[in-house]
């Protein structure tokens, strides 16, 4: 097959190996802990609501390394988002809850970045996240651990420092939709392919970095996300 153009799917390395996961698609799950949802002016459990980054969003950041983020051009108010990030390995559609740890390939530690700014006038006039959510190098992501060395995930505390204050401070277990659920509520909307990626949600604590800023994300057992805004 001959392409037009010289092409590279976006990937990210896998911790501990020279292999690297091709990405396919990024989706996110909003306000999925109840203190950020709370912050965010939500109330109840509600029906899981999902949007979607670029595949070339991600920004892989190696073991034992820190990334460089360029603040984004289209705002002054730039949040940061620590997520647990599941990756998929299988495809499937209306997946059942109980099957849905069979189509979980590994985990990472993410940074949902977000331009709050554009998204409340985009919440306010009722259009769509994209400017908000999907611009370039929105999400800095760490290697992905396969499921066979850290296992399935149901308790792992997971938190973010900026400039070593730390800012968000959970534990997955305080999903409001767990992983399974999280998994088995999108493919109803969506066949989950190999190289899927899921933001699963960011707990409270959610702020603004500015140029200068130091970002470390953390999730027990997945190691750590260093990421500098430039």
């Amino acid at each position: 097959m001959d392409f037009v153009f010289p092409t590279t799917p976006a990937s990210v390395p896998v911790h501990g190996s020279s292999a690297y996961f091709p990405v396919h698609r990024i989706y996110c799950v909003g306000q999925n802990y109840d203190a950020h949802a709370k912050e965010m002016g939500a109330t109840g459990r509600a029906a899981p609501f999902f949007f979607m980054k670029p595949a070339d969003a991600v920004m892989p950041v190696a073991d034992n390394a820190c990334g460089t983020m360029p603040y984004p051009s289209q705002t002054q108010n730039l949040h940061h988002e620590i997520e647990l990030v599941v990756a998929i390995g299988k495809t499937g559609a209306h997946i059942d809850v109980k099957d849905a740890p069979d189509f979980v390939w590994g985990y990472a530690v993410g940074l949902d970045m977000t331009r709050r700014d554009l998204q409340a006038e985009s919440k306010a006039q009722g259009r769509p996240w994209s400017t908000a959510k999907g611009f370039d190098f929105s999400a800095p992501i760490s290697p992905i651990t396969p499921i066979a060395q850290c296992g399935w995930l149901s308790s792992a505390a997971i938190s973010l420092e900026v400039n070593g204050v730390r800012k968000q401070d959970s534990n997955i277990d305080q999903l409001i939709w767990n992983v399974a659920e999280v998994i088995a509520a999108l493919s109803t909307f969506f066949t989950l392919k190999e190289g899927d990626l899921i933001f699963t949600g960011t707990p409270a604590g959610v702020g603004a970095v500015v140029k200068g800023d130091l970002m470390r994300g953390e999730i027990a057992g997945l190691g750590s996300l260093q990421v500098s805004v430039a």
